[in-house]
């Protein structure tokens, strides 16, 4: 089989897949919605499996589709990256490359980037610093920051990665999502608070992301970080309000469940701050490009 030949096919799918839309991948790849569906057309019958299910509601992946769409959108990331390399007189990326980020990155976003940035650029040699309280990356002598929540005030560079909710979770052996209607039934349980929480519980209804009420509820147990507030919910022990991609590969094992799925806590934004005031190194660009697809790829889990 000559799989080279379908390489623009993977190239499109993956901008379908990315943007839910044959309409907005066409404008990102300059082409017609017609080639754009011919492409993913071709690549289905080349493969002989359904990649995308079309429906009322617009499109959804296929199982075959998930799995092809993630080597898809680093393959793009890839090309992308070989063009910049080639009009670029920097020599290939290397010695240390020092990084900070939350707990809540740490698994399924930093390390999975770091671990495919270290294929890329064997000589890079990445010191990383899972931290929830801010450093400075110049005092700290960091190459890079994922930051969580509103930016202070800086002479850094921030790039957007994407924004994230908090949503209420416990084990399935502590409380069955049926029992709860509303959120003053969460006021009898035990409430794990993560480092970042006051001492009070907010929540707010899901279609509407700013507004928040009070509970009057006070913290069960509270931790520093976040790993210990997850091993404490996964041990049953009460119910937490965590960020949505942190929790959602134990949702899907059916290790937690997501309580009151109308409501959420706050609202999260994530940065990707740097210090180069001119262009950006490669391997800075490109860590870039695998923290915001992990992180994607993180939150259509937790969804």
């Amino acid at each position: 089989m000559n799989n080279v030949k379908m390489l623009p096919a993977l190239l499109v799918f993956a901008e379908v897949a990315k943007q839910q839309s044959f309409t907005g991948a066409a404008g990102t790849l300059g082409m017609s919605k017609s080639g754009v569906s011919q492409q993913v057309k071709r690549l289905e019958g080349y493969l002989g499996q359904q990649l995308l299910s079309r429906h009322t509601r617009g499109m959804s992946l296929t199982s075959a589709g998930h799995k092809l769409l993630t080597r898809s959108e680093l393959l793009s990331g890839q090309v992308n990256l070989a063009f910049e390399e080639l009009s670029s007189s920097k020599e290939t990326p290397s010695g240390p490359f020092s990084i900070t980020a939350p707990h809540a990155c740490q698994k399924d976003i930093v390390v999975p980037a770091i671990k495919q940035l270290c294929i890329e650029f064997p000589k890079l040699e990445p010191s990383l610093v899972i931290t929830d309280e801010p450093m400075d990356l110049i005092r700290n002598n960091l190459d890079v920051a994922v930051y969580a929540g509103d930016l202070r005030d800086s002479n850094y560079r921030a790039l957007p990665i994407g924004g994230a909710v908090e949503i209420l979770v416990a084990g399935p052996g502590y409380v069955q999502q049926a029992a709860l209607s509303t959120p003053n039934d969460l006021i009898p349980l035990h409430w794990i608070t993560a480092p970042w929480q006051d001492e009070t519980l907010s929540v707010g209804q899901s279609n509407d992301t700013e507004a928040l009420c009070k509970l009057d509820i006070r913290p069960f147990i509270r931790s520093n970080s976040l790993p210990c507030v997850l091993d404490m919910t996964l041990e049953n022990m009460g119910f937490a309000l965590l960020p949505e991609f942190a929790v959602g590969g134990a949702i899907m094992e059916g290790k937690l469940i997501r309580l009151l799925p109308g409501y959420h806590g706050r609202h999260w934004p994530f940065y990707f701050v740097h210090r180069y005031l001119g262009d950006k190194p490669l391997h800075i660009t490109r860590f870039y490009q695998l923290v915001s697809h992990f992180f994607t790829r993180a939150r259509q889990l937790g969804a």
